[in-house]
């Protein structure tokens, strides 16, 4: 009985682990990429991207990454899920910042 309460509570810790590897990401070369915004996170300043030749990002907003929209500056609450965007990212490591965000529709 004892097994079986060892192995319940090792599926409890190992199965959120490898739901979180199964949604992989990319890190690219410092550029400009189109892509949709595959997920926004709003409490965390988090999206993830998915580009036009297949790569997804995710992107941590800094106190330093612009969002705009036609050219004006906008809120992050402005970003939904399926929107076209161009993103300006500088890669640190294996991180990615965002330097710019344009919604582009």
């Amino acid at each position: 009985m004892k097994s079986i309460k060892t192995l319940l509570l090792t599926l409890l810790f190992i199965l959120p682990l490898l739901y979180a590897c199964s949604e992989s990401t990319d890190v690219v070369e410092s550029g400009t990429y189109e892509g949709t915004v595959d997920k926004a996170v709003p409490d965390k300043r988090e999206i993830y991207v998915q580009t036009s030749d297949n790569k997804r990002l995710e992107l941590y907003f800094t106190d330093n990454t612009t969002l705009t929209r036609n050219g004006e500056t906008v809120t992050f609450d402005q970003l939904a899920e399926g929107q076209r965007v161009e993103v300006e990212v500088e890669k640190v490591g294996q991180r990615l910042d965002p330097i710019a965000v344009r919604i582009l529709e």
